[in-house]
């Protein structure tokens, strides 16, 4: 079980200083710093740790690391360390040094004098999200290593902003790099860098310069004012420039060497997209349509249908504009599901999130279904940090949160209940996050609108709410129905009529679990039916173990 360290150098019993705080800590272990300044270097080997800043209710309030030593301020090497929400600073060194490590940054911000912002080498894994990198040498170092770095900011480089080398393969997706003395991203000596949806200006040199035998991708990039051309190959370089802008730069904009094998594909113009034009390269066209099959094919929720296609429709039309060069609205991909339980809204939530990734709108990942206990902590910072673990282990994917109400309900009616603390997190994170995550609120269609009333900037956050409603007698029947064929059972004469009598006539309350309780009642007709075959004395027929009769039904519904 990990542990959690505090350091406050005004609290009594926590740790005076972040260093004292990183001897005591064991591994998988969080500290938890509080607003201040640290004029100290930090130093994490072997051990996977998490430092995070405390939550403030004063905007103002930051943590700053480091600042006149000759060390890196973060030096890491050969663990899996995540930083979140501090302000790491340098004067005279890398600010963060990563050697043979996984290294998570997210929302923090980078203060750089001599030597890089950012520093990866020997096969590390970078992560960076909705961080800052500026005044260093080069912004961004990476050797040898690999990751994702989305909507990282690099501003006011020396040098280099941007340097990827020695087979470095990270991607870059929807980020900024700004002013820098030289080029605005270097990759040579074999690196494979891939830049999604970014912005390169202000240049000394060539926004992006490929060399020394590198491949490089650039998708939707928009590169101005620069002080040599657009984007560069050199000679023995490969790779792929796909709906890129270039303004304001030496000619040629996009300028590629002989000797280099590379693919300058434009932007359509806008008069040719259409409907009936090819969609978005980075989509899966063939995955669109066995997901909306497999939508279309679950019993009932006509109107839930007709909402998910028009979202899809929304997103497709969305991405041919964009491959066209017209504007594009921000996106938003979080959804309300409201409704009884057992009608589905996992499953469609399940597709919805591979829809968007097969769209080319989210990276793709896991759908993490999550409730209150997964998120709200015991004390003070703990449920901040347990909520942003759920959405980095959703990266890419959907936040499933079920029965989202129970967050702005008061645990027994206490006073020491963090339940809003997460939903004031997931505000944050929704934002931050929305174009790399979706996250799915589901509970009763009541109790939801007092969950989109806890937190004024939530309601703004989910673009539609989707209503699921009650399955009807015949649909209910059409559901056991399947899941009695799926597990090698038949029914037998009259069974189905039986079936269908019982969904009429049972009661429907506020909680009636809907497939839920088709569920349970297939669960006692096999009971039943396991009962009365044991019963008769004698080995069954093939015939026998398969049928569910109508005096099962009977007996299953009269339990």
């Amino acid at each position: 079980m990990s542990s959690t360290l505090q350091v406050d150098p005004g609290r009594p019993g926590a740790y005076p200083t972040l260093a004292e705080a990183l001897l005591d800590a064991a591994p998988g272990a969080t500290v938890v710093v509080a607003p201040g300044t640290y004029d100290e270097v930090l130093d994490v080997r072997g051990r996977d740790l998490t430092i995070t800043a405390a939550d403030s209710t004063d905007d103002d309030a930051v943590v700053r690391v480091g600042g006149s030593s000759y060390e890196p301020t973060l030096r890491v090497r050969g663990c899996t360390v995540t930083v979140r929400g501090l302000t790491l600073v340098g004067r005279q060194a890398h600010v963060v040094d990563g050697e043979d490590c996984r290294l998570v940054l997210t929302d923090c911000t980078v203060e750089a004098g001599y030597g890089a912002g950012v520093r990866v080498t020997d096969r590390s894994t970078l992560e960076m999200t909705d961080c800052t990198v500026t005044g260093a040498q080069q912004g961004l170092v990476a050797e040898d290593s690999g990751g994702t770095l989305q909507r990282v900011t690099v501003t006011e480089s020396a040098d280099d902003a941007v340097v990827v080398r020695l087979g470095a393969d990270p991607v870059l997706r929807d980020c900024v790099v700004r002013d820098a003395g030289a080029r605005g991203v270097y990759a040579y000596s074999s690196a494979r860098p891939v830049l999604e949806g970014c912005e390169v200006e202000g240049t000394g040199g060539p926004g992006v310069s490929v060399a020394m035998g590198a491949s490089a991708t650039l998708q939707r990039c928009a590169v101005r004012r620069t002080g040599g051309p657009g984007i560069e190959f050199a000679a023995g370089t490969s790779g792929r420039v796909e709906a890129c802008r270039t303004e304001r730069t030496a000619e040629p904009g996009v300028s590629v060497a002989e000797g280099a094998e590379v693919a300058v594909v434009e932007a359509p113009a806008a008069a040719t997209v259409g409907v009936g034009s090819s969609p978005s390269a980075k989509g899966d066209p063939e995955r669109v349509d066995e997901l909306l099959a497999e939508l279309d094919a679950m019993v009932g929720l006509a109107g839930v249908k007709a909402e998910v296609r028009s979202i899809i429709d929304e997103i497709q039309v969305n991405e041919w504009r964009r491959a066209a060069g017209l504007a594009v609205g921000g996106a938003s991909h979080h959804l309300v599901f409201a409704g009884a339980p057992g009608t589905g809204k996992t499953t469609v939530g399940r597709i919805y999130g591979q829809l968007l990734a097969a769209l080319g709108a989210l990276p793709g990942g896991p759908l993490k279904e999550v409730s209150r206990r997964d998120l709200v902590g015991q004390y003070i910072g703990h449920t901040a940090e347990k909520t942003a673990a759920v959405f980095d282990e959703a990266a890419g994917g959907v936040v499933f949160l079920d029965e989202a109400y129970t967050l702005t309900r008061q645990a027994g009616g206490g006073g020491n209940d963090f339940g809003q603390e997460a939903v004031d997190m997931i505000v944050k994170l929704m934002e931050d996050r929305r174009d790399t995550l979706a996250v799915i609120a589901a509970g009763y269609t009541t109790e939801m609108v007092q969950f989109l009333d806890a937190n004024p900037g939530l309601a703004s956050r989910f673009v539609k709410t989707v209503e699921f409603e009650n399955y009807d007698p015949e649909e209910l029947t059409l559901i056991i129905t399947r899941m009695i064929t799926s597990g090698d059972y038949l029914l037998g004469p009259q069974a189905a009529a039986m079936l269908r009598l019982h969904f009429e006539t049972v009661p429907r309350g506020a909680d009636f679990g809907n497939a839920r309780e088709a569920r349970k009642l297939f669960e006692k007709l096999r009971k039943v039916q396991s009962q009365r075959l044991r019963l008769a004395g004698r080995q069954p027929t093939l015939e026998e173990l398969q049928t569910l009769t109508v005096d099962d039904v009977r007996v299953a519904v009269a339990d």
